[in-house]
């Protein structure tokens, strides 16, 4: 397998298929290997299904990773075309003014919410606000929101209002945060992935080819250039390397090829090439705990199924972020949902979006086919304990207030600070949009892994592009985040 290319992706991801997409439009001749399949089965395209997130799907690398000295959870990752954005439920909700406008304030000016805005507009086709400011109507990914008129999602909204929590009735609309509609990436009843909005439409162009079931084991470092990689059955040669493997797979494929903290490394044999402490050590997501719920009456189901309807975003107390609270409705149960074995009570899911500890990645071998270790070290701080209780509470609130006394049956949460600890550290679980283990900044940001033009450190001809540059990951869920930061590097690339 030695061929030339002006640049060679690795991983068709959520990133990664927008970047390999606008690349082959500027003229590029690109190669994208993914490690995964090369084509979606038909279950990956229905939105009322998470199938693919289940353990052992062939989808799915189905990682492990340790939340809390104590608790181990896996934690599903996509291995397919179209990544993580052919097996999550279809949220797409940008990241905040807040968000953006903090890296950019951490020395990266062109990640900025104006600077990046073009890129949110150009991706989307927003059935709902493309003819606003700040949406657009022509993009490849289809959004759409839940209408009014299930019984359980229209009390919910209201319950938000009884507790005093404003409309937000478009959630990547620059506005305080709310309750609102989730904006989803649908197309005519299916999931919209990267696959089927930027590969699919491109099939047949002499600029762009796709390889499914290439596992990439290192990138190839020649006098300090990349010049290619290598994979389980040869080398490939180009230009131009961009690792979009997920913020799992890019930081491994990183330490793998001898770039990172160099002690680590040497203790595992592996060749030193750059000595760039922070690959790896700035891993951040959102923790997440579940609270149980159970209709009191017969419901309907919702619309096609579907999940999600609506979400609330609220300010834990002294938070300087807007937001920094998530609070989730599910109208469906998870054991419909993904097909596993688990019973039929709903859940509202409560999300810590801006969390003060920091994880780690790291390798435990030198064999590029063994997963690396990822330690989130959630709940290591106080302020994280507190405002999750927080949220707990808050969403605790709303199953109780009198839009919902109804409809719906609460199980008992403790109100004692070290007994509502334990509860959730028993129950604790993750989003899964990991960030934040290759993270970007100035040249005086000694943890920094690549630039802002995504360059990596120590090496000409490498960068990276996805979820792994984050400078802390955004206080809204990753897809849309993801999307726009394939679209960005495009830009700065060509």
């Amino acid at each position: 397998m030695r061929e030339e290319h002006d640049v060679v992706v690795v991983g068709a991801g959520t990133a990664g298929c927008a970047l390999a997409a606008r690349l082959a439009d500027a003229g590029r001749r690109v190669l994208l290997l993914e490690a995964g399949a090369d084509h979606l089965p038909e279950e990956l395209l229905d939105p009322a299904s998470m199938r693919g997130a289940v353990p052992g799907h062939p989808a799915n690398w189905d990682l492990t990773a340790e939340l809390t000295g104590e608790r181990t959870v896996r934690v599903p990752r996509g291995r397919v075309v179209g990544g993580s954005s052919a097996l999550y439920a279809g949220s797409f909700i940008r990241g905040t003014r807040s968000d953006l406008d903090g890296w950019a304030a951490a020395g990266n000016d062109l990640w900025s919410y104006d600077a990046v805005l073009p890129a949110f507009r150009r991706l989307e086709t927003d059935a709902d606000h493309g003819d606003e400011a700040g949406h657009g109507a022509d993009g490849p990914v289809a959004v759409v929101r839940p209408r009014e008129g299930h019984p359980l999602a229209d009390a919910f909204a209201a319950a938000a209002r009884e507790l005093g929590h404003p409309a937000e009735p478009d959630k990547n609309g620059d506005q305080p945060p709310g309750y609102g509609p989730v904006p989803l990436a649908l197309s005519g009843g299916r999931r919209v992935s990267t696959a089927t909005a930027y590969l699919w439409p491109r099939r047949g162009l002499p600029e762009l080819t796709v390889r499914g079931g290439v596992r990439v084991r290192r990138v190839l470092i020649e006098g300090g250039r990349a010049v290619g990689v290598e994979t389980a059955d040869g080398v490939v040669r180009a230009g131009e390397v961009v690792l979009s493997a997920g913020a799992v797979g890019s930081a491994q494929l990183l330490l793998h090829s001898g770039v990172g903290p160099a002690d680590p490394l040497r203790a595992l044999g592996i060749p030193v090439v750059a000595d760039v402490p922070g690959v790896g050590a700035g891993l951040t997501d959102h923790p997440q705990v579940y609270v149980p719920f159970r209709p009191a009456r017969p419901l309907p189901p919702p619309p096609g199924g579907l999940p999600l309807h609506g979400v609330l975003h609220a300010t834990a107390e002294g938070s300087a972020l807007p937001g920094d609270l998530e609070v989730l409705p599910w109208l469906v149960p998870f054991s419909r949902i993904t097909g596993a074995p688990a019973g039929d009570e709903l859940l509202v899911g409560v999300g810590l979006q801006r969390e003060e500890s920091r994880g780690r990645l790291s390798l435990v071998t030198a064999d590029p086919e063994r997963p690396p270790r990822i330690e989130y070290r959630y709940l290591a701080e106080e302020p994280d304990r507190r405002r999750l209780r927080e949220g707990v509470r808050l969403a605790t609130a709303l199953l109780r207030t009198r839009a919902l006394g109804d409809l719906v049956e609460t199980a008992d949460v403790p109100g004692a600070d070290d007994e509502l600890d334990a509860w959730v550290r028993e129950r604790l679980t993750t989003a899964v949009h990991l960030s934040g283990t290759a993270r970007m900044g100035p040249p005086d940001d000694e943890g920094a892994v690549v630039d802002q033009e995504l360059r990596v450190r120590g090496v000409t001809g490498l960068r990276v592009v996805d979820t792994s540059v984050m400078p802390r990951v955004v206080s809204r869920g990753t897809a849309a985040t993801a999307v726009m930061i394939g679209e960005r590097a495009a830009e700065l690339v060509t």
